[in-house]
């Protein structure tokens, strides 16, 4: 891709919170893809380490956030976008720039968000971090039938006509899988490329119990974009005490000479809500499946018009 082709295509986004220490370098490898200083927006949310003052020594735009959180610095970034995809990247170096145009080449394929799926080198993230992505990421696609490998990936190119679509109400560090789960829920075109993936410069500031709050905001999202599925899913879990104490009445039945009929009758009734249950969920990914394809028919129909 040329200088003119990413100008017209493509608007880069990097939040910022005291990344001293990497910003530059991020900015310095941004542009030695082709990226024009114009297309570079860098969007700092009160940092106080002279993070503004190396942004500015790069003739980069720079505006301040409003709000707080990342979630709030994209939403504030799109005030000032102009082309039709954007790719977000941390300011903190550990994700490298020259991905960005395989990201934007696959985009063009026909997909609404293209997810940089990181490698990690030795020391590039502690073994607990990586244990929970992997985690979040199981969950993310058994609640949303996708088949990602990094659902929190801070690297992506986006359509920015569908993060126009997203109220941004999740903060913190959820921003990534609202984004993730409007596009998976409302088009389903959504795939990854991979990347590698460094150490940090500078603090950490995503903790443990950050994980925690994001598998929380997956469960609320899927709330918000599949209610049916999650009741059913929740449902599907009485099949647990259904069978051990179906085992447990079982085992007594055989082995002691011992009949425990009410507890049995609670047993059939459990595990049979349970698998009812199950079922039901499994349904409703399917409706939701087929919701999806009519929508990309339906948008087909209205492109070639």
């Amino acid at each position: 891709m040329d200088y003119l082709d990413l100008k017209e295509l493509l608007t880069v986004i990097i939040p910022t919170l005291n990344e001293v220490e990497g910003i530059g370098l991020v900015i310095d490898e941004v542009l030695s893809i082709g990226i024009p200083k114009d297309n570079i927006l860098v969007v700092d949310g009160g940092s106080t380490d002279g993070t503004v003052d190396v942004v500015r020594s790069k003739d980069v735009k720079l505006v301040m956030q409003e709000g707080r959180g990342k979630a709030s610095a994209i939403a504030t970034a799109l005030k000032y976008v102009k082309t039709p995809y954007v790719a977000v990247l941390d300011g903190d170096y550990t994700y490298p720039a020259k991905h960005i145009p395989e990201l934007l080449k696959k985009a063009l394929e026909g997909y609404d968000e293209v997810l940089g799926f990181r490698e990690y080198v030795e020391g590039s993230q502690p073994l607990i971090y990586r244990l929970g992505n992997y985690v979040l990421t199981k969950l993310f696609n058994i609640l949303f039938n996708t088949k990602l490998n990094d659902v929190l990936t801070g690297m992506y190119v986006v359509k920015t006509s569908k993060l126009r679509e997203l109220n941004f109400e999740f903060s913190g560090f959820s921003v990534e899988v609202e984004v993730l789960t409007h596009i998976a829920s409302t088009s389903g075109r959504v795939t990854e490329v991979p990347i590698t993936y460094r150490r940090r410069l500078g603090r950490k500031k995503l903790g443990v119990l950050d994980g925690f709050r994001i598998g929380r905001d997956i469960i609320r999202l899927t709330w918000r974009y599949n209610p049916a599925f999650l009741i059913f899913l929740l449902g599907s879990l009485l099949l647990i005490p259904g069978l051990l104490l179906g085992g447990y009445v079982a085992y007594h039945y055989f082995f002691t000479g011992i009949k425990y009929y009410v507890r049995g009758l609670v047993a059939i009734m459990l595990t049979l809500a349970g698998f009812q249950s199950l079922i039901a969920a499994l349904i409703t990914l399917y409706v939701k499946r087929v919701e999806l394809r009519i929508l990309r028919s339906i948008e087909a129909l209205r492109t070639s018009e």
